[in-house]
């Protein structure tokens, strides 16, 4: 179902705040005395360094507007023949981490839009799939927010996005189902129509198959 909003960012997220490092090395030493183990030794001496080294890329698209990244696209006149009929990127890979348990869910997002009076190198599209994969995310969630930034920065006629991720939550947990994946989908305007959206899936579906 289609929807406006004011923009895609959360109101709880501080874009403006830089990730403390040296916060996040203290929490894991004390993550590591909490299990029993000793963060002095060896094998553990340099790991909460690297775990905020990493956590800094994991969350770098807090700080980030991902409706930037479309700024700057090609702008034609309505009705000039030259938009084409519709832009689908498929298998576009991201990595994120659920903030249920801050472990990593990975796969491909396909993206597809109707263009209204712009389009935007095709390099935007995985540029904003990234930057809100950054962050604390759920995959319900980021579904929903790279449809409202694709909304927000082009206002196609219609938009749909797909995410198939495998979570680390199901896979070194709980369940422990390691062949499982999650779909999630979101749409907007003209590609909430059922025979519309079925026209795209089965678009993404041939990529898979071909």
């Amino acid at each position: 179902m289609s929807r406006t909003v004011p923009g895609p960012s959360r109101d709880a997220v501080d874009e403006s705040a830089p990730i403390d490092r040296a916060r996040i090395e203290a929490a894991v030493s004390e993550i590591l005395a909490a299990i029993g183990e000793d963060p002095a030794r060896p094998g553990l001496l340099s790991t909460p360094q690297r775990v905020a080294e990493a956590y800094a890329e994991f969350f770098s698209g807090l700080a980030v507007d991902p409706v930037s990244h479309l700024a700057g696209g090609v702008e034609f006149a309505a009705g000039s023949g030259e938009l084409g009929e519709l832009v689908l990127l498929r298998d576009i890979e991201f990595r994120s981490m659920c903030e249920h348990h801050l472990l990593p869910f990975t796969g491909v997002a396909h993206l597809a839009y109707i263009p209204r009076t712009r389009i935007v190198g095709l390099g935007a599209l995985p540029r904003v799939v990234d930057t809100l994969a950054s962050r604390p995310q759920l995959q319900e969630r980021l579904t929903e927010e790279i449809a409202d930034t694709v909304q927000a920065g082009l206002d196609p006629l219609g938009i749909l996005v797909v995410l198939d991720a495998t979570h680390g939550c199901v896979t070194a947990r709980g369940a422990r189902q390691q062949n499982s994946t999650t779909v999630t989908m979101a749409t907007r305007g003209s590609l909430s129509e059922p025979a519309a959206r079925a026209e795209i899936i089965a678009l993404i579906g041939a990529g898979s198959n071909g």
